[in-house]
C-alpha cells in the first residue's frame, strides 16, 4: 500500500501528532460518557486537519481521497481506541461493586457479587 504522504510526514504528523489530538479526543469524550459514534466524527475531522497540513507544509495533495481514509483511519483506529480502553477503566472506578477489568478495553459482571 503506498501512502499519500512520505513516510516521515506520515508518522510524524499523522500518527504523532494528530495521533495524540485523537488519544485525548477519545479519553475525553469517554470521561463525559459520550457515545463513540461522537468519537468517530470528531475522527473524521482531525483527518481532513492533518490532510491540510500535509498540504500546507509539505506539499501534498489537499484532495487526495486515498490520503484522507488512510490518514482519517489511523486516527479513528487511535481515537477509539483510546475511548474504550478509557471508558472500561471509568466504568470500573465508577462502579467497583459491579464490574471488573477483563482486559485493557472490556469489563465484565463481577462474580463475587
Amino acid at each position: 500500500m503506498m501512502l499519500a504522504s512520505p513516510p516521515g510526514v506520515f508518522i510524524g504528523l499523522t500518527v504523532v501528532l494528530f495521533g495524540g489530538a485523537a488519544f485525548l479526543t477519545g479519553q475525553a469524550l469517554a470521561g463525559a460518557w459520550r457515545p463513540v459514534r461522537v468519537a468517530v466524527v470528531y475522527s473524521l475531522l482531525l483527518g481532513a486537519g492533518d490532510r491540510f497540513l500535509v498540504f500546507a507544509l509539505f506539499k501534498g495533495e489537499l484532495l487526495s481521497f486515498h490520503g484522507y481514509a488512510l490518514d482519517s483511519a489511523v486516527i479513528m483506529a487511535i481515537c477509539v481506541l483510546a475511548w474504550r480502553f478509557t471508558l472500561a477503566g471509568k466504568m470500573v472506578s465508577q462502579y467497583p461493586w459491579l464490574y471488573e477489568r477483563h482486559g485493557p478495553f472490556a469489563w465484565r459482571a463481577r462474580e463475587d457479587g
